[in-house]
């Protein structure tokens, strides 16, 4: 599959030389509406005359961000656009971000009443694929995708290419995820463990023991019993990463599971190299049983599943401990030091294993994906977006966050935020200067040393909370803190934990949705004690009899 997908990726890149020289450049033959062309084409071609592109929109109701009289449709970012390409791009409908966006793009689908162009995942992708709702981008991508959108896709070694290709056509522009996005670290207070003269917990037994202090101690000083050690996922949250949403699940407890080598959602080999899924493996049932204890013994936060907002105790300065992605300075790091300057949230790969490694969920390269809508007459209006969006990403002012700009898919290479965070550390002490980083893959790094030294105080070496001035430019903060302090550690050595895959097979498209809640709701009753903990023996055999053993045939069918 990923050579079928390897020689389709050298074909879709094949009018790449031709159009490398736009680049850089300004528009140069632009695109009149109507009027077919040949050859390559710029790939930042501004129209003559104004078209409209009308989307959906995933918008964060808890964002306060946009500055007066500015929208979700009518912003900085949309205005870029107009600007820059002609296009006029409009909201034709909008939803919460999460599980209320998902379900307003699926009943689109269902209804087939579609905007020009949605943000989907890969079964809603799937699924309007074979519904044959969807534009193929093969040759608008050919001709109009940037030497650089080009690039991203080649350093996936094709496995970009493969998620987006039904019958060797193209249906979907994916996005580029920094290959970490995936990677669950410990994010702890620091001034809370200094407070109580304690070190970042290394074992499952020193996590249980400073978990435990961070609840019985006060570690907050104000004489009341209100802290929690662990904080855990919100309702409709997800306790772990899974193959179909390996990214993104902030307080997820990842590290936990993969402390006892233990990889639920996830597709792997057994001893015998036949594929078998992690969940109904021993190594969860034992994790289970340790969250389950822990659970009981009030170190996880007894409100695991079922609060509003997973973020509101870190925000208010209640837990300690919680795992997420490298990217926390963007949010919910910055509201948590608003309300407490002193706040010294620091990441670390931890908890370790047995023997001494700690252990990572791994996602996919790529996991949204932007598709067109059969019959619009300028698919490549959205390649140009991207383009542009690759090219100008470094100068916007993200403290409106990048995440308004329409149909914006990350796109980047798969170490960017590693490579950033080497090379903002060595430009800081001195052993290399800004001039020797020219890659203009890393689209942010030139703007990341300019800016470094206006939120970061010395010494430089010291990621303590203390010696950061937020208040500088909070946008620069939250982009070089998560650099610095989340994705400093993902240059060490750990245990990368892939799936054998990230998309569905077809038993999956019926039976995927009920074994999932059945993994869902069993795991959390076990952990919160509603449930035995033999509750999982059941779990493995309904699982297998409710479709899980036709579904591992496909999976190694799809591996061969």
């Amino acid at each position: 599959m990923v050579m079928v997908a390897m020689m389709l990726l050298l074909t879709f890149t094949s009018a790449c030389s031709s159009a490398g020289s736009k680049e850089n450049g300004t528009a140069g033959n632009n695109t009149t509406p109507g009027v077919a062309e040949e050859g390559p084409a710029d790939p930042f071609g501004k129209y003559d005359q104004a078209i409209t592109l009308t989307y959906g929109k995933e918008v964060d109701p808890t964002d306060k961000s946009l500055p007066a009289g500015d929208t979700p449709e009518n912003n900085q970012y949309s205005r870029y656009v107009k600007d820059n390409l002609n296009i006029d791009t409009k909201v034709t409908w909008q939803a919460a971000t999460g599980t209320n966006y998902e379900q307003k793009v699926n009943l689109a689908i269902s209804s087939n009443d579609l905007p020009d162009a949605l943000v989907v995942k890969d079964t809603q992708l799937r699924a309007m694929v074979k519904a044959g709702q969807l534009e193929d981008l093969t040759d608008a991508f050919n001709r109009y995708a940037s030497p650089a959108m080009k690039s991203y896709m080649e350093k996936t070694n094709g496995v970009s290419a493969e998620a987006v290709t039904f019958d060797g056509k193209m249906y979907a522009i994916p996005s580029i995820q920094v290959h970490s996005d995936g990677v669950h670290q410990m994010w702890i207070r620091k001034d809370w463990l200094d407070k109580l003269g304690l070190e970042p917990p290394k074992t499952m037994e020193d996590l249980e023991n400073v978990a435990k202090a961070f609840v019985e101690q006060d570690p907050d000083g104000n004489g009341q019993n209100d802290t929690i050690g662990i904080a855990g996922q919100q309702n409709g949250g997800r306790l772990y990463a899974n193959f179909l949403e390996s990214t993104n699940n902030t307080y997820g407890l990842d590290p936990i599971f993969g402390a006892y080598k233990a990889y639920p959602g996830y597709w792997l080999k057994d001893d015998s190299g036949s594929p078998v899924y992690g969940s109904i493996l021993p190594e969860t049932k034992e994790a289970l049983a340790k969250l389950r204890d822990m659970y009981a013994n009030g170190l996880i936060d007894k409100e695991l599943g079922i609060r509003k907002s997973a973020s509101e105790p870190v925000v208010n300065g209640n837990a300690g401990i919680f795992f997420a992605p490298w990217w926390m300075g963007y949010g919910p790091l910055p509201d948590a030091i608003k309300n407490n300057p002193e706040a010294n949230w620091q990441a670390y790969l931890l908890p370790l294993d047995a023997e001494g490694q700690f252990n990572a969920h791994m996602g996919a390269p790529s996991t949204v994906f932007v598709v067109v809508r059969k019959g619009y007459e300028h698919p490549e209006a959205v390649i140009k977006m991207l383009n542009l969006l690759i090219r100008d990403e470094s100068k916007f002012d993200i403290s409106v966050p990048v995440g308004h700009y329409p149909l914006r898919v990350p796109m980047s290479y798969m170490d960017e935020s590693e490579y950033s965070a080497k090379a903002l550390q060595e430009v800081l002490v001195g052993s290399k200067k800004p001039e020797d980083f020219t890659d203009p893959g890393y689209k942010l790094l030139a703007a990341d040393i300019q800016n470094v030294k206006k939120v970061k105080k010395e010494p430089y070496d010291n990621m303590d909370i203390q010696y950061w001035d937020p208040q500088a430019d909070l946008g620069v903060w939250s982009r070089i803190y998560s650099l610095l302090v989340g994705s400093s550690s993902l240059q060490q050595d750990y245990n990368k934990v892939y799936s054998l895959l990230y998309s569905q097979t077809r038993t999956m498209e019926s039976r995927w949705s009920n074994l999932k809640k059945l993994e869902d709701e069993t795991f959390l009753k076990i952990i919160m004690g509603a449930a035995p903990l033999d509750t999982f023996d059941t779990f493995v055999s309904d699982w297998k009899k409710q479709g899980g053993d036709r579904i591992t045939e496909e999976v190694k069918e799809y591996v061969k």
